[in-house]
C-alpha cells in the first residue's frame, strides 16, 4: 500500500524576500524604540516645565479690579520667584487659600503714613505713584504712622478706592513666606504684551 505524504510543500523564500522581511522587522523595532524614547522625553520635558512654572515662573490670570489700571481682569501674567523686593514691585501672595496681587509700598522697617486725600508717605517722603489713576484713603483701620514689622511687607492695590490690602487689619502686612513671586510680564492679551512695573 502506498502511503500519502501529509506534508504540504511551501516554497522556500528567495534571498531577497528574506532580506526584505529582516529590514521590515528592523524598521518596526527602530520605530517602536524611537516612539518610546520620544514619549518618555516628552513626559520628562512636561514634568520639568510644570515644576519650573510652579516653583520659579508661575503664570496667573488676574481676577478682579484691585490692580487697575496696571492690570485688568483677565490679564495673564508671569511671575518670578525672588527674595529681593522693593517699594513699587508688584507681587503675588497667598491669603486664605487665594492668590492676591498687590504692589509693595513698604518693606520691613519702613514707616508708612497716609493722609485723608490718599497720599502715601514712606519714611516721611511722599511716594511718587504714577501707576495710580485716582488716590483714595480706601478701607483702613490702622493707626498712622505705621511701622512695617520685620519679615513683612506693606502692600496696596493700584485701584485705591476698591482694593482691600495692608491698610485693613483683615489682611495686614504680608509675610515673606506668603509671597509667590514678583510680577514681571503681562503675556495676555497679546496687544498689551509688556513688562509690568
Amino acid at each position: 500500500m502506498g502511503e500519502k505524504n501529509n506534508f504540504s510543500t511551501t516554497p522556500i523564500p528567495t534571498e531577497e524576500a528574506v532580506q526584505a522581511e529582516r529590514e521590515r522587522l528592523q524598521y518596526r523595532r527602530r520605530f517602536r524604540r524611537t516612539l518610546r524614547t520620544t514619549v518618555y522625553s516628552l513626559i520628562v520635558v512636561a514634568a520639568v516645565a510644570v515644576l519650573l512654572a510652579t516653583l520659579f515662573l508661575p503664570v496667573l490670570q488676574v481676577s478682579g479690579t484691585s490692580m487697575e489700571p496696571t492690570l485688568t481682569d483677565g490679564d495673564i501674567i508671569l511671575l518670578v520667584g525672588t527674595n529681593h523686593l522693593q517699594t513699587g514691585d508688584l507681587v503675588g501672595f497667598y491669603y486664605q487659600n487665594k492668590l492676591l496681587l498687590k504692589r509693595v509700598i513698604g518693606v520691613p522697617g519702613d514707616v508708612i503714613d497716609l493722609d485723608d486725600s490718599g497720599n502715601v508717605f514712606v519714611n516721611g517722603e511722599l511716594l511718587d505713584e504714577p501707576y495710580v489713576s485716582a488716590k483714595a484713603l480706601g478701607e483702613t483701620d490702622l493707626t498712622y504712622p505705621y511701622q512695617v514689622p520685620e519679615s513683612r511687607y506693606f502692600v496696596m492695590g493700584d485701584n485705591r478706592a476698591t482694593s482691600i490690602d495692608s491698610r485693613s487689619s483683615a489682611i495686614g502686612c504680608i509675610e515673606a513666606e506668603q509671597i509667590v513671586g514678583k510680577v514681571i510680564l503681562r503675556i495676555w492679551p497679546l496687544n498689551r504684551l509688556s513688562l509690568v512695573s
